[in-house]
């Protein structure tokens, strides 16, 4: 079985071939691409995969642009930190999926659906489906409160009251309006997934920050931006390379 990985967290796609190994040691990786153009760009110079993995959620955008983009029929199972709700289109139109984090007996059970596909394989992606899953993401219901510990007491935190996460010494912790730090339990990988795209934005691996954060946004060296932020220090925040393209659509409500 030769398999295509379309995932932009390394550690992800580590995990998926390494359950893959374990359940089909026959199956061939034959790539992984971290985003939509990489994938696009893989998929009209290689050989069409027997069955690919997405990710929903890439660094330049959906992974459902792949569709729009080339003419890929072969079978899909998605990947997704969204909860069964958010992506029933799937399920009625017999697309797999698999929430994150992968466990392996969900993906045996994926895999068990592919092996009793008829031929010829499809993933029967339409417009109309891809309609209906974007029209579900956009309706998923965004995290509006985090709870944190502070002493022995506990405090509940208001999305509209935090400036940023960010990660410091293998812990995660917000920044709030009032200038105070709280340490916690999610990753910055989770919260990514958790909070509303349209308020937040991963500018590189250690930051989360909101728009009503931003002060000032200036050119900086090797095609990179410089934030100022509000009560941050501002030579922290850097939007990697990679990321200014889709950070200036974010800034204009793209």
């Amino acid at each position: 079985m030769k398999v295509l990985i379309v995932e932009d967290e390394p550690i992800a796609a580590a995990q998926l071939a390494a359950h893959l190994a374990a359940l089909r040691p026959q199956s061939e990786i034959l790539a992984v691409c971290d985003t939509v153009k990489s994938a696009v760009d893989w998929l009209k110079n290689n050989e069409v995969p027997e069955l690919a993995f997405f990710d929903i959620q890439l660094g330049d955008g959906i992974s459902f642009e792949i569709f729009n983009q080339i003419d890929y029929k072969n079978p899909v199972i998605f990947i997704t930190a969204f909860d069964q709700y958010a992506i029933q289109a799937f399920k009625v139109n017999s697309i797999d999926y698999l929430l994150k984090p992968i466990e392996r007996d969900e993906l045996e059970k994926a895999l068990v659906k592919f092996d009793n596909l008829n031929t010829p394989k499809t993933s029967n992606v339409t417009p109309k489906i891809l309609e209906e899953i974007v029209s579900s993401l956009k309706n998923k219901n965004y995290k509006e409160r985090f709870l944190v510990k502070v002493g022995t007491h506990l405090r509940i935190v208001d999305v509209k009251d935090i400036l940023y996460f960010y990660s410091f010494q293998k812990g995660t912790f917000i920044k709030c309006t009032d200038g105070k730090d709280y340490l916690i339990d999610q990753s910055l990988e989770l919260i990514e997934e958790i909070v509303d795209p349209v308020l937040f934005f991963r500018i590189n691996r250690k930051y989360l920050i909101a728009l009503s954060a931003i002060k000032d946004v200036v050119a900086y060296s090797n095609s990179r931006l410089k934030l100022k932020a509000k009560n941050a220090n501002e030579d922290d925040f850097l939007v990697a390379r990679e990321k200014v393209k889709l950070f200036k659509s974010w800034l204009e409500g793209n």
